[in-house]
Formats: structure tokens, C-alpha cells, sequence
């Protein structure tokens, strides 16, 4: 169930001591798993570690845009959610032409260290979706902060999963497929976080135009 402001079914804005401190922890918790797991990602050599890296960091990134913007007009947290999802779509962009490149390259990535990297990962995204559960629902700066969160659990699981096909088959294509399918779930949150942010700037222009009518 989501929060309303006033009983009046006003989308939550964030404007929130509680809220704010949960953020401030999944920024640590999410900045401190980038860098752990881009070194682990090279270590490996698996691009399915490096796209959830990536990951963590696009999520540290708005995280701390969120929070910038909290209670500024509707229109700036729009905007703001926009240029979030469009670096989402960079994101999902970069990490399926770093896939297309790999395929041309021999060797499979080391199952061993994405099977236990992925546990830590699984675990600080977990943490992080429990932290934020409370706030799942609200404008489309909160509601960004939410599905990044929720990419994180569903990629960690996905590495897990791309880790023990990489060992039962020898190969590299389990985490390229991994690789691929997180690149396209970057994008499909994008859509969704614009859809949003452009629904709400064209309301908080409504009543602008009804006052010059």
C-alpha cells in the first residue's frame, strides 16, 4: 500500500526525516557493493558481475539526486526522475554493447567468484528493498528509488543463476544472457520512471492553465 499526504491520495514526495535516513543508508550500503563488485566483476572477468556493479552505482547516483530534490516543486522532482531514467537507458545501452563485444571473446568467466559475490550482492540488495519497502509507492523521484532498488534483488539473483550455468556448462553464454537481460531491464524501468515524470509534470501544469483561463 502506498502513502498518501493529507488523506487526499497526494503521491509521497519524500518529505520524510524517516525516509531520508533510510536513504542515506542504502547509499552507503549500495556505494560500498559498486566497488566491490566492479573489482570482483574484472577479477572474474564476467560482464554480468560488471552490469551489477554498474547497477549499484546507478542506484548511488539516485539515491543521492532523490534526496537533493526532496521538497522541491513537482516539476524539478520530475525532471530530476528524467534524468534518471535516461542515464538508465545509457546504462542499459553500454552494458548490451559490452555483451555484443564479448561474444567474439574465448573464455568463460569464473563461476566460483560470481557465485560468491553474488551472495553478498543478493544480501545488500535484499537489505536494501526491506529498508525502502515502506516507501515502494509515491512520486516519480520516490517511485525511481524503488524500482532501482528492486533491479538490484532481481539482477543478484540473476548473476546467482548465471553463475551455475556457467559452471554445469563450461561457457560464457549464461552470463552474457544474464548481461543482456539486465541491460533490457535498465531500459524497461526507464520507460516506466518517464512515463511517470511526464504524467506529473503536465499536472503540476494544470492548474497554471486553469488560473489563465
Amino acid at each position: 500500500m502506498g502513502l498518501e499526504c493529507c488523506g487526499h491520495g497526494t503521491k509521497f514526495d519524500g518529505l520524510s526525516a524517516d525516509y531520508k535516513r533510510r536513504l542515506w543508508l542504502v547509499i552507503a550500503v549500495n556505494a560500498a557493493m559498486f566497488v566491490l563488485e566492479m573489482g570482483a566483476g574484472a577479477l572474474a572477468g564476467s560482464d554480468a558481475l560488471r552490469a551489477d556493479a554498474l547497477d549499484f552505482l546507478a542506484d548511488t547516483a539516485t539515491y543521492g539526486i532523490s534526496l537533493v530534490v526532496i521538497g522541491s516543486p513537482a516539476r524539478v522532482r520530475a525532471a530530476a526522475a528524467i534524468g534518471k531514467a535516461a542515464s538508465l537507458s545509457l546504462m542499459s545501452l553500454w552494458v548490451l554493447g559490452l555483451t555484443v563485444y564479448h561474444v567474439a571473446i574465448l573464455g568463460a568467466p569464473r563461476a566460483d567468484v560470481m557465485g560468491a559475490v553474488g551472495v553478498l550482492a543478493l544480501a545488500a540488495n535484499l537489505a536494501s528493498v526491506l529498508i525502502l519497502a515502506r516507501y515502494r509507492d509515491g512520486d516519480a523521484n520516490v517511485r525511481s528509488v524503488w524500482l532501482c532498488s528492486r533491479n538490484d534483488a532481481i539482477g543478484n539473483v540473476a548473476v546467482m543463476l548465471a553463475a551455475f550455468a556457467v559452471w554445469a556448462t563450461g561457457t560464457k553464454w549464461p552470463d552474457l544472457i544474464v548481461a543482456a537481460g539486465m541491460a533490457g531491464l535498465f531500459f524497461f524501468s526507464s520507460v516506466r520512471i518517464l512515463q511517470q515524470s511526464f504524467a506529473e509534470i503536465r499536472q503540476s501544469r494544470a492548474p497554471a492553465l486553469g488560473e489563465l483561463r
